[in-house]
């Protein structure tokens, strides 16, 4: 049952993540490939790049259905993105539901993998932000990864939370997954509303050595 889970929600994320890149593609006024493009790199972008880590087959290869997500939510937004109003603000909360799951997402498929939980949180945090990093990149946007709100450690905090249930066990996988989204999305939330960020460095002059 918590496969179905991981498949469903997997699938989900790849719809809500490439309809970011189609939102993008609107903005920028791309054509029908450009939205085809932006769409697959945010929707499939950090699972093939977990993959790639974990020297394993990428999974958008042996499941088109993935691919197919993504060109659909590109073919449906390159006809309808212009009924959806204040679009940016559509792409912030798509991107922090996208987020939150593919971080989670990203963990559990690591764990399957064998690797330790330092690392699938790592992972989990690729899977969750270099789709939106190449998207960003490639429409000459400041990448949402380097604004000064909370966007990384929205992502770390999904994961490990993730992880670390499920290391401390007593508690189901599709339990610790929802929790784990849940408390993801909330952070990030916060810093879309609110403009939570972390404390960043400050340049001070350099020690004077005599």
């Amino acid at each position: 049952m918590f496969l179905d889970f991981v498949t469903i929600l997997d699938l989900i994320g790849v719809a809500v993540f490439a309809a970011t890149g189609g939102l993008v593609a609107s903005r920028k006024e791309m054509d029908l490939i450009g939205f085809g493009m932006m769409a697959t790199f945010t929707g499939i972008g950090g699972g093939t790049m977990r993959d790639v880590i974990l020297d394993q087959p990428v999974f958008w290869i042996e499941d088109p259905r993935y691919l197919l997500v993504c060109l659909g939510m590109a073919t449906l937004l390159y006809f309808f993105a212009s009924h959806v109003q204040r679009r940016y603000i559509v792409l912030l909360w798509s991107d922090a539901i996208g987020l939150a799951a593919f971080a989670v997402l990203g963990a559990e498929i690591a764990r399957g993998s064998d690797v330790g939980p330092l690392i699938a949180v790592v992972l989990g945090i690729i899977t969750a932000t270099f789709g939106g990093l190449v998207r960003d990149l490639v429409a000459g946007e400041t990448p949402l990864l380097l604004k000064q709100e909370v966007y990384a450690t929205a992502a770390l905090i999904s994961a490990a939370v993730y992880v670390i249930a499920i290391e401390l066990g007593g508690i189901t996988p599709l339990i610790a997954a929802c929790g784990a989204i849940v408390t993801g999305f909330s952070v990030r939330a916060g810093a879309i509303l609110f403009g939570w960020s972390l404390p960043r460095y400050k340049q001070r002059a350099g020690r004077i050595y005599k």
